[in-house]
């Protein structure tokens, strides 16, 4: 019992001098906070610009792939073999030039057999024209002529015995004989008359119709024949380069299958879509840049066109640049990314792009420099370009922002402008999280 008691006695001494150095310990701490010194205001170093008028452009950019300028996929008219070849893949050709020749003997044969008849009616035409004709018509005006003259001749025939028979000298019998004579050229001239009408309005005309029609004829026999051995000469209608010859010699080309493939590579066209909204504020002849693998520097081009109306499938626009392409760097089917230069603004009040940033709602932030106070504002922006964004409203020119650095800076953070150089020394001399000091 005696031992019990004695142990209480010592946790009650424990306890009573835990809690003197508990009050101790308080009381010291609340002195020392008492004499520490307050902090002074953190000054945050910035870099800075000055908003300024200045030209701007927009550019739009889009993915697109590279088209030859012109492409004639050549396939014959007719089906025969290929007798030969006169050129192979990767050769230059002319517009115009001979590529290759079908088999084309039978067809030569044709075109020789119908060049006779041509011939023929062509010799049958100018005899019809120069001499039968003419001749023709020169019978009957004779004919005429005669006719007329026995006419003339039974009229006085029939006068002179007329008197006489009213004289009394010869009988009637002779004067009926004479007047069936003038009866009678009378009639042979009307013949001869109309016969002469009608071979200059009828017969004449009838005839060189015919001599024409069968010389037309002739000749579209032998020009139809002409051209299916033209056919057999397989020319290239664009000036370019063979991309594909499928076929050899000796294999049968059928007709309306491509034979060849000549493509005019000497200018590609990047073919892009673009949504209406961007390619409203787009013009022919605006100047582009294309970006494609492989190639350090991008080539300058222009737009071309811009199609009249949307793709139904992707309610775009297809738009045309035109690169030129003299040595044959580029080839067709590349894929390209392509800036076009839209919109230009000779005096836009514009900033770095860098001193942007977004708040929470999606508005755009600027941090406006006041007394070396920084300040959050609010801005419109417009248009945007390597770099540098237009901006509509919310700040004036002259007024300087924060260009690194303001990223989660605190409305009235007191700041400090410095030098690039000067940022990056900064950045270096400070510890790396969880760094040894």
């Amino acid at each position: 019992m005696l031992q019990i008691l004695m142990i209480s006695n010592s946790i009650r001494r424990c306890s009573i001098l835990a809690t003197a150095l508990a009050a101790a310990c308080l009381l010291s701490l609340v002195e020392g906070c008492k004499s520490e010194p307050e902090a002074p205001t953190p000054i945050v170093s910035v870099e800075a610009t000055t908003a300024k008028q200045q030209p701007i452009s927009e550019h739009i950019t889009a993915d697109a792939v590279l088209y030859p300028l012109a492409q004639a996929a050549i396939a014959p008219k007719v089906t025969a073999p290929v007798r030969k070849f006169l050129v192979q893949r990767g050769a230059h050709v002319k517009a115009g030039q001979l590529l290759a020749v079908l088999e084309n003997r039978d067809l030569a044969a044709a075109t020789m057999d119908n060049r006779g008849g041509y011939d023929q009616a062509l010799a049958a035409y100018q005899t019809t024209t120069k001499a039968q004709v003419p001749e023709d018509s020169q019978k009957a005006q004779l004919d005429v002529d005669q006719a007329k003259a026995n006419l003339d001749v039974s009229q006085k025939m029939f006068d002179n015995r007329q008197a006489l028979f009213t004289q009394g000298a010869i009988p009637g019998r002779d004067l009926d004989t004479a007047k069936a004579s003038l009866v009678q050229a009378k009639a042979a001239y009307d013949i001869a008359q109309h016969h002469l009408e009608s071979v200059k309005s009828v017969s004449r005309a009838a005839a060189l119709q015919s001599a024409k029609g069968q010389l037309d004829s002739a000749k579209a026999k032998f020009l139809g024949a002409e051209a299916q051995l033209s056919y057999s000469e397989i020319r290239s209608p664009i000036k370019g380069v063979v991309t594909d010859r499928p076929l050899y010699p000796g294999e049968t080309a059928a007709a309306g299958s491509p034979l060849l493939t000549v493509m005019d590579a000497s200018a590609l066209l990047a073919k892009l879509h673009l949504p209406q909204v961007q390619a409203q504020r787009l013009k022919v002849g605006a100047a582009a840049m294309v970006k494609i693998a492989g190639i350090d520097d991008p080539i300058a081009g222009k737009v071309s066109l811009i199609s009249p109306a949307l793709d139904p499938g992707s309610t775009t626009l297809e738009i045309w640049v035109r690169v030129e392409n003299p040595k044959g760097v580029l080839k067709p089917g590349t894929p390209a990314n392509v800036s076009i230069t839209g919109n230009t603004l000779l005096d836009a009040l514009a900033i770095p792009s860098a001193s942007l940033t977004t708040d929470v709602t999606g508005k755009k932030i600027v941090m406006v420099i006041d007394g070396g106070v920084a300040h959050r504002q609010t801005v419109e922006t417009g248009i945007e370009d390597n770099g540098v964004v237009q901006i509509l409203s919310g700040l004036k020119s002259g007024e300087q922002v924060v260009t690194t650095g303001a990223y989660a800076l605190d409305d009235g953070t007191k700041v400090k402008i410095v030098s690039a150089a000067d940022m990056e020394k900064d950045s270096g001399d400070k510890p790396s999280a969880g760094g040894k000091d």
